[in-house]
């Protein structure tokens, strides 16, 4: 059996400093063979935009895309015609038919009392954010002109009923779908093709949940989602504050999948240009979305869970890096983790 081809994109800020350990952690668990492209704002530096086609090419030919962070101060701009790394995020999940983010909360027993929500809060929570990809807001028609401008959201049937068939098959015992729909035309749609898709999953319960009550529920009772259905900007904002839940968005992993095609794997933090080349930067989301590569990329279920028992139990054992509460390098993290493998 061939080595899976897997195309690495460290990007941006302390991009590279968590891509490294993460093809080391990926190398012990697996046959793989990495090729790394510049992306993002290091793209715009070398090519002159976030994304290059070659890069894309690439890609697309890959068993799997790992990315790790983008962007930065040096590329924010007003102008609306400079490059921002951002770009080519979207222009890789739209290049290679991304619509489907899941993006698993669980906070580890061993992190409780690094949540800035209380213990008896987030016990139990397990839940998983299932949000669309290429549509709505952020991918709708933009205008900029000297006295104002336009953002338009827009969501067909057929985008709305394949995210919404993905939340169904996900959940244990409910999904959750978020919308603003007394309010927007889109969350009335949406509303609508979501409670038609519900009826051919009759053992599961289906709420519908005003995205501002989201909001207020993830942080007053977050175990009682199991499946939290959002589009493109509500999840974006949403899983953002359940990160907090596990007690650092430097826990979180996210996996990017669409219709048969290379899947991509990333952190849901930032590329955090504060810290970075400072060698303090937490690689245990990377890690974690190392494992969900494992598991939704290349199909292996037993070092996808070895990964995450790793993790686990390196916490466990003490592991804290700074924005957990601890003093732990991005050396000594990954140490600690390759050790329990």
């Amino acid at each position: 059996m061939s080595a899976a081809r897997i195309v690495a994109l460290p990007g941006d800020g302390i991009g590279p400093e968590i891509m490294a350990p993460a093809l080391e952690l990926l190398r012990a668990v697996a046959d793989v063979a990495v090729e790394e492209h510049v992306f993002g704002g290091a793209s715009i530096d070398a090519h002159g935009t976030a994304l290059n086609d070659d890069v894309l090419a690439a890609c697309r030919d890959a068993d799997a895309v790992l990315l790790a962070a983008v962007g930065g101060p040096k590329w924010d701009s007003t102008d609306a015609d400079a490059p921002r790394p951002e770009q080519g995020l979207l222009g890789l999940r739209k290049g290679l038919g991304l619509y489907a983010n899941l993006r698993p909360v669980r906070p580890l027993p061993a992190l409780y009392d690094a949540s800035p929500l209380r213990r008896e809060r987030i016990e139990g929570t397990d839940l998983l954010v299932v949000r669309e990809l290429t549509g709505g807001i952020y991918f709708g028609e933009k205008a900029r002109t000297a006295t104002g401008a336009l953002d338009v959201c827009a969501y067909s049937v057929e985008e709305v009923e394949r995210i919404a068939r993905v939340a169904f098959e996900a959940a244990r015992t409910k999904v959750s779908s978020v919308d603003k729909a007394n309010v927007l035309e889109t969350s009335r749609l949406w509303r609508e093709v979501v409670t038609r898709v519900a009826a051919d999953y009759p053992g599961l319960e289906l709420e519908h949940v005003l995205v501002d009550n989201a909001a207020m529920q993830l942080v007053a009772n977050p175990a009682a989602f199991d499946v939290l259905l959002t589009e493109n900007m509500f999840g974006d904002i949403l899983s953002d504050e359940a990160a907090m839940i596990t007690g650092s968005i430097g826990m979180l992993p996210s996996a990017s999948l669409g219709g048969g095609g290379p899947g991509l794997f990333e952190p849901v933090h930032g590329s955090a240009p504060d810290i970075a080349g400072q060698g303090v930067a937490n690689p245990l989301a990377m890690f974690l979305s190392v494992a969900l590569l494992l598991r939704h990329g290349l199909g292996l279920e037993a070092q996808a869970a070895q990964v995450e028992s790793a993790v686990d139990r390196a916490l466990t054992d003490g592991l804290r890096t700074p924005d957990l509460g601890g003093a732990a390098t991005t050396g000594e993290a990954t140490a600690a983790v390759l050790r329990q493998l």
